[in-house]
């Protein structure tokens, strides 16, 4: 079929030999006018009335209304490899039926929740409700799942909405930060109880003490006053360990960069616990060895740790029995031990003793003055120096606190 220039051209090109042979035959200059004035309107005629015929090959079928919309995201070939690198659950779904799910989501829900109503898969009350409702806003939903997958835990669901009833969700465990959270509460809970009853002890005999306007004679002043002074000395105690743990949670994750040598930091601690006014102090019985143990670590907070250990095994050990103090190389580590010979510990309370404010025996260890952070501060000083914490006990006879340290390289 002819399109209108190709019709055109054969019209022109026919006048053109009209015209030629009249001029031939001797034909007058008005009849050969005429002539071509008829041929080019007949031309005009013809390219008027053949109809157009598009630029593309007529083989070629029309485009199909399907094939203008843009394709779906959940199935391009690298949406779903994408999907795997995400750690956590991801689910694609088209018309609420699961058509992508990653390797994440799989080990939390399982694998048959793919060709599964997403209704169905994610079995908590809040999302099946949400989805329920088919909301196709582009705005990123966000849902608490309480209890998700198992009592005490929380997940939150993210839904975003895509063309065509195609939907993105995501899953996100949050029970580590809630119980972070709980932690800190606790944390400032047990805080405040702990400041609130020796001052509330300070205040009362204080009050006493005044009441008595002067009539109290001098024993029962000097009781008093003993009383206010160790309830106040037990206050600044915990004031000091909360400064103290709330400084190595801040450098927990500092790699010390300093050489230092363990042996001396011990042997340092050992003669200020024996010069100071413990009880106890001359039950100490060291074995350091003579070689030195060198390490990259903080020597206060290396310090503290050996003095709050072997304070612990004075106050709780039994009086007059030994509190041995040990250093040993362990290959590419330092070993530091201390023992004492007391009541022991169940073993059910060994995974807890270095929970801040946990304590074994809550009466006896007010009484010994305890604040119930000494082993919390053990704990994050250890793994700041990357040392390795092993408590053993055994009732009636004594507990044993070791932590094992690395050596400095070469040493």
């Amino acid at each position: 079929m002819f399109d209108r220039l190709s019709s055109l051209v054969i019209a022109l090109t026919l006048l053109g030999v009209a015209a030629i042979f009249a001029a031939l035959a001797g034909g007058d200059a008005a009849t050969i006018a005429i002539l071509t004035l008829a041929g080019l309107a007949a031309a005009a005629i013809v390219h008027a009335a053949t109809p157009a015929v598009a630029a593309e090959s007529p083989l070629e079928p029309p485009e199909s209304p399907l094939a203008a919309q843009p394709p779906s995201l959940l199935r391009h070939p690298d949406f779903a490899r994408w999907a795997d690198q995400e750690t956590d659950p991801l689910l694609g779904t088209v018309d609420n039926i699961v058509t992508v799910a990653n390797d994440a989501a799989i080990r939390l829900l399982g694998r048959h929740i793919v060709g599964a109503d997403i209704r169905t898969a994610i079995r908590h009350p809040a999302a099946t409700e949400w989805l329920a409702e088919a909301k196709d806003s582009a705005e990123l939903h966000t849902i608490n799942l309480v209890d998700f997958p198992r009592p005490g835990q929380r997940w939150t669901m993210r839904i975003a909405a895509l063309s065509g009833g195609d939907r993105i969700i995501f899953l996100s465990d949050r029970s580590a930060l809630d119980a972070a959270d709980r932690m800190r509460s606790d944390f400032v809970a047990n805080a405040s109880h702990e400041l609130r009853t020796p001052l509330a002890a300070i205040l009362g005999y204080v009050e006493t003490l005044q009441d008595m306007n002067g009539e109290a004679n001098g024993e029962i002043r000097h009781r008093f006053l003993s009383i206010i002074d160790r309830e106040a000395r037990r206050m600044q105690q915990l004031v000091i360990d909360l400064l103290s743990i709330s400084r190595v949670e801040a450098d927990r994750f500092r790699r010390p960069t300093a050489e230092v040598d363990l042996r001396e930091i011990v042997q340092t601690t050992i003669a200020q616990l024996r010069d100071s006014e413990a009880a106890r102090a001359k039950d100490i019985v060291a074995k350091l060895g003579d070689a030195p143990l060198p390490m990259l670590g903080d020597a206060a907070q290396l310090g503290q740790l050996a003095h709050n250990i072997i304070s612990n095994a004075m106050k709780y050990g039994h009086a007059g029995t030994p509190v041995t103090v040990e250093l040993a190389r362990e290959g590419k580590r330092a070993r530091f031990a201390v023992t004492d010979q007391g009541d022991g510990i169940a073993p059910d309370h060994i995974p807890r003793l270095t929970e801040r404010f946990y304590r074994v025996d809550e009466a006896r260890s007010r009484s010994v003055g305890g604040t119930g952070l000494g082993l919390a501060i053990v704990k994050h000083i250890g793994e700041r120096h990357q040392g390795q914490l092993d408590i053993e006990s055994e009732l009636g006879k004594g507990t044993r606190v070791s932590l094992a340290f690395p050596l400095s390289e070469g040493h």
